[in-house]
């Protein structure tokens, strides 16, 4: 058995620098050809079905802005069924045919269930799931008295896009539609403060990269990586307390253009901002360097996690963990 490993360590290395040297040149100039086919022969969304989570503001607000622009008809998902009525009257505004609201928490297993159904009722079929809803919890893991307060990132961020997506998928399969999944750049850029929100960005990247492998073509996925983008997640406070103020915010605007054009071209993976793709290639390259940036950033806090916060939904209010948070 140890020589199959010492021949297989030897025979993996070779292969990789042939790869590198002579398969990663072509492998670049047709991902190039295809991002150019693409951007021309984008997917025409007039007519399409587009249900998203967590939309009452941030990026999922704007989302549904941008898909009202290309003619789609919307379900919105939140828990704050106000927002929601809102930005379904401004989508309609600016070109959706149709756009209906529906109160529910994606941390609900029934209520997955319960939103989907209520979409493919009104409208007759779903042509893309937008998984946007997350929340985040700042604070240092070993100064947490109460590891249960975890628990509900993981019921939003991971299993709510998880639940959802499987009460979509036979719908989606019908239409040969599309999944897109927003995550997070702190999936693979994991900044102190933020762990298990990390850990849940992670889990949902894996996630769907493989469930992407066992769709194969029947339905596309499109995982979104944003850096921060100017949300009730990323208010100044937030940043503040996390130390992430000097980092440049991208508009929530802006970022949601970005996606619906890398859904329309059939995208795999999305980051924005793009100059953040050059931190990952850092973070792969010089993983020792990158962590003690990362160290020294929370040295520079000087901060504890006495303090924490929670945001529900990406969409903002803000409540201390000790008190009472605000929904959708």
């Amino acid at each position: 058995m140890d020589l199959i490993h010492k021949f297989l360590i030897i025979v993996s290395g070779i292969l990789s620098v042939i790869s590198c040297i002579f398969v990663l040149p072509i492998l670049s100039l047709f991902r190039i050809l295809r991002f150019c086919i693409r951007s021309v022969l984008r997917e025409k969304l007039a007519g399409k079905v587009v249900l998203i989570t967590g939309a009452s503001s941030g990026i999922g607000e704007h989302l549904a802005y941008e898909y009202a622009k290309h003619g789609a008809s919307l379900a919105l998902v939140a828990r704050r069924e106000e927002l929601l009525a809102t930005v379904a009257g401004k989508a309609k505004e600016l070109g959706a045919p149709e756009a209906i609201v529906i109160k529910a928490d994606v941390s609900k297993l029934q209520d997955c269930k319960r939103f989907v159904d209520e979409t493919i009722n009104h409208f007759g079929k779903l042509d893309c799931l937008v998984n946007n809803a997350g929340i985040i919890t700042i604070g240092l893991f070993e100064e947490e008295g109460c590891i249960t307060n975890y628990t509900s990132i993981m019921n939003v961020n991971f299993w709510g896009s998880v639940n959802a997506t499987h009460f979509a998928l036979p719908h989606l399969r019908n239409c040969k539609g599309r999944i897109v999944v927003i995550g997070s750049t702190g999936g693979w850029f994991n900044m102190p403060g933020i762990s298990v929100y990390n850990a849940s960005k992670v889990a949902q990247q894996s996630f769907f990269e493989t469930l992407r492998i066992e769709l194969a073509s029947d339905i596309g996925i499109t995982i979104v990586t944003p850096g921060v983008v100017t949300t009730p997640l990323a208010s100044d406070e937030v940043l503040n307390e996390s130390n992430l103020w000097w980092i440049p915010r991208y508009s929530a605007e802006d970022c949601a253009k970005a996606i619906v054009n890398s859904a329309r071209r059939g995208d795999e993976y999305l980051t924005e901002p793009a100059w953040m793709q050059s931190v990952f290639i850092w973070v792969m390259l010089f993983p020792e360097i990158m962590n003690i940036v990362r160290r020294l950033i929370l040295i520079a806090s000087g901060k504890t996690s006495s303090q924490k916060w929670k945001s529900c939904n990406n969409i903002g209010s803000l409540e201390s963990l000790n008190s009472n948070p605000k929904h959708d």
